[in-house]
């Protein structure tokens, strides 16, 4: 089933600004609303965006639903963009609204654990939402893929990352499915809750990286998502950029690891793609949407986005 497409933002486009999950430097914030008010946009902070506290929470759960329902209802805001991510928005997924979001559909970006709000978005909203840079961990230090981010976010036509974004070949093939994933321990421990990923229900592509994960770690999770059924329907795999992982001497044995967890996984397999946790040029990607991955050239690996993500 498709999903709903939001409408295209631009320059002059009013962005809401929410922390959903842990506590954010307000510097950063207002070093990253400077950056998108000289590409153009008008910026909205919502109320408890820079609450500190319970613990590491950027608030009270009850706050946080408070301020993303506000932004999805608010008339003004055309799209939503989360200053950080960390830890904190799995605990908001009860209290999420449905049928408000489904009536208010907005392009609604952000990465790490913003994941569990990606997956939630496409399950129970059924809205297309964007693993994209967010306002003090990327536009406030100049780390945005202003390419991607333009061709994910202004254009309804096909458009393509390849070897430019990083991407690598580990397997060849060619595969098309559904874009999902994010951050892949994120993604994993929500497998077996009411909030998990419905990959298996259609034919998918997933993308996953992760910050500070060791290559037995990603075993593990690989395992997890395997045992749980997930790779049932699943067409092909792409692995973000290793750097924020592991130091350079052990990207070959994570790249070793992976493919000794999906020795089982008949589909194609890429690694590199510079999205979520990395230290430069974050590229946009616009989950739940159909792309197709062509592998058969390692020289020129690409991963074509068939469809828009927007309305215009």
């Amino acid at each position: 089933m498709s999903l709903t497409k939001p409408k295209a933002i631009g320059p002059g486009a009013m962005l809401g600004l929410v922390t959903p999950a842990s506590i954010v430097r307000p510097e950063l914030v207002q070093d990253g609303i400077a950056a998108l008010h000289g590409m153009g946009y008008r910026t909205k902070l919502f109320a408890h965006a820079l609450d500190a506290g319970p613990l590491n929470y950027a608030g009270g759960r009850e706050d946080r639903v408070a301020d993303l329902h506000a932004a999805f209802t608010d008339p003004e805001i055309d799209a939503i963009v989360c200053t950080r991510g960390g830890w904190g928005a799995a605990e908001l997924l009860p209290l999420l609204d449905t049928g408000l979001v489904r009536a208010n559909p907005k392009a609604f970006l952000g990465y790490s654990d913003i994941t569990s709000l990606h997956i939630w978005l496409q399950r129970e909203a059924n809205l297309v939402s964007f693993q994209a840079p967010m306002v003090a961990s990327d536009f406030a230090k100049g780390l945005p893929d202003l390419v991607s981010w333009t061709a994910a976010l202004t254009q309804d036509q096909p458009w393509t990352l390849g070897s430019e974004a990083g991407l690598r070949v580990l397997r060849p093939g060619i595969a098309k499915g559904t874009l999902s994933g994010g951050c892949i321990s994120i993604f994993t421990e929500a497998l077996g809750t009411p909030y998990g990923a419905l990959a298996h229900a259609v034919d998918s592509i997933l993308f996953f990286e992760d910050i500070g994960t060791k290559p037995y770690q990603w075993d593990r999770m690989l395992l997890h998502v395997r045992y749980a059924g997930l790779l049932e329907r699943v067409r092909g795999i792409v692995f973000g950029d290793m750097a924020q992982c592991v130091a350079p001497e052990e990207f070959a044995l994570v790249e070793e690891t992976i493919l000794y967890a999906l020795r089982d996984f008949a589909g194609p397999i890429g690694i590199g793609l510079r999205s979520g946790h990395v230290d430069g040029g974050n590229i946009t990607l616009p989950m739940g949407v159909e792309v197709e991955l062509d592998f058969r050239d390692s020289a020129n690996p690409q991963m074509n986005f068939v469809e828009g993500a927007i309305t215009v």
